[in-house]
């Protein structure tokens, strides 16, 4: 019997991995709500493709269970999951027409040929492909073969889709616009989507949960603006978005660099909080980085605004920092 058609909570609970002597993943515990976007997030070895490995059946559980709809699946093959998969590579068949592709999971299943007809041509549809069906896989862009992958993946329903650094393989601006169509994607079909990625931007933009992980743990669990905004750890400070560090009341707080600003030394008044000397200035564009040499701190960052930027800052000159008072986060560690 196929597992997961409940398409219900996913649970990890106590969840390790180990090869040999080495803890790839140590004591997850984690639910994973029905219908959520969730995002593992964390730099190589930290651990989120090994987790997904072992959600999708690939790997098997050194200790703890997975469960889905209060069901332990943890020694169920992954086959029986019924889980679909989207890999960084595709992996679709090259001698199949994207028509083909999407059919293959729903023709495996045995389900009756006028249903595959009428569910290909709906997956054409959701992914925006309906004139691109008799092409082979060499005959379309990145893009579009992440989207038949995609596609694909999504024809029989799965309870859970697992997605592996999908957009890894994309080029910026096409992997924005193909974030754009997964968000839009995920919000028509409202199936639970795990995607792992190391991509801050990537993770901000897509989800409705992230997942930061480090050594095989989790870091800090909780939404975008949670995780931005009110960051637990050093590591999370730093890993999602960039922060500097100040040392303040015995304590160590995360300080975000577009949440300072600067003025010419003497001209910050009252709120001055610190004082220091450009080191350098990097334009952007819409934005130019300043990185700020400070007594007994580390250099700061401060992101300003082109638009805003009220003073033709030189290199060497001495500046006044300011932030509101809430701009401060204590961190735990």
């Amino acid at each position: 019997m196929e597992a997961g058609h409940a398409n219900g909570n996913l649970r990890l609970t106590k969840l390790s991995k180990s090869f040999g002597a080495f803890e790839a993943v140590k004591s997850v515990d984690l639910e994973i709500r029905k219908g959520e976007f969730l995002t593992l997030l964390g730099p190589s070895g930290s651990g989120k493709t090994t987790l997904l490995m072992m959600i999708a059946g690939f790997l098997d559980v050194t200790s703890g269970d997975i469960s889905l709809s209060g069901h332990s699946i943890a020694n169920v093959p992954a086959e029986k999951r019924n889980f679909g998969m989207v890999f960084q590579g595709y992996a679709l068949f090259p001698h199949m027409t994207v028509r083909q592709n999407i059919a293959y999971p729903l023709e495996i299943r045995k389900r009756p040929r006028a249903e595959i007809a009428a569910r290909v041509e709906e997956m054409l549809e959701l992914v925006q492909l309906v004139a691109f069906g008799d092409r082979k896989p060499d005959q379309l862009s990145g893009g579009q073969k992440q989207r038949v992958a995609l596609a694909r993946a999504l024809s029989f329903s799965p309870p859970v889709l697992l997605l592996d650094e999908p957009l890894g393989a994309l080029d910026k601006k096409l992997r924005i616009e193909v974030q754009e169509q997964l968000k839009e994607i995920h919000r028509r079909v409202g199936t639970t989507f795990i995607f792992v990625t190391h991509d801050q931007e990537e993770a901000l933009s897509m989800s409705d949960r992230i997942v930061i992980m480090q050594q095989g743990m989790i870091e800090q669990v909780g939404s975008p603006t949670e995780l931005y905004e009110r960051p637990n750890t050093r590591f999370s400070a730093g890993f999602l978005g960039k922060s500097n560090f100040l040392h303040h009341n015995n304590g160590v707080y995360a300080l975000r660099p577009e949440k300072i600003d600067l003025a010419p030394q003497g001209q910050g008044g009252d709120d001055t909080r610190l004082t220091g000397t450009i080191r350098s200035i990097t334009y952007f564009g819409p934005m130019l980085k300043f990185m700020i040499a400070v007594e007994g701190e580390d250099d700061f960052e401060v992101d300003v605004d082109v638009w805003r930027s009220r003073h033709d800052f030189i290199q060497g000159q001495q500046v006044d920092l300011t932030w509101a008072q809430d701009a401060m986060v204590r961190l735990q560690d």
